[in-house]
């Protein structure tokens, strides 16, 4: 799932494996396999780079960057 913003700036969930093509043409606009479509305020390589970073975090979930709300790791006791 990545995370867009609607025109009127409020968030909305997107599953990414269900794009099925991007377009900009001035307004961003997804369609969906499904034959939904959707508007957002992102550029279309902004999307395609959300796109991509959710599924190499699928493949390489390790290399992945902490979550924004990932509580920081306590400090070594022994040390």
């Amino acid at each position: 799932m990545i995370e867009l913003s609607r025109l009127n700036g409020h968030p909305i969930v997107i599953n990414a494996e269900l794009i099925k093509f991007v377009e900009q043409n001035p307004d961003t606009v997804i369609t969906l396999v499904t034959g939904d479509k959707m508007v957002v305020r992102e550029s279309a390589p902004q999307v395609m780079h959300r796109v991509l970073t959710y599924r190499r975090n699928l493949l390489h979930p390790d290399s992945a960057p902490p979550s924004p709300d990932a509580t920081p790791a306590a400090p070594n006791a022994q040390e």
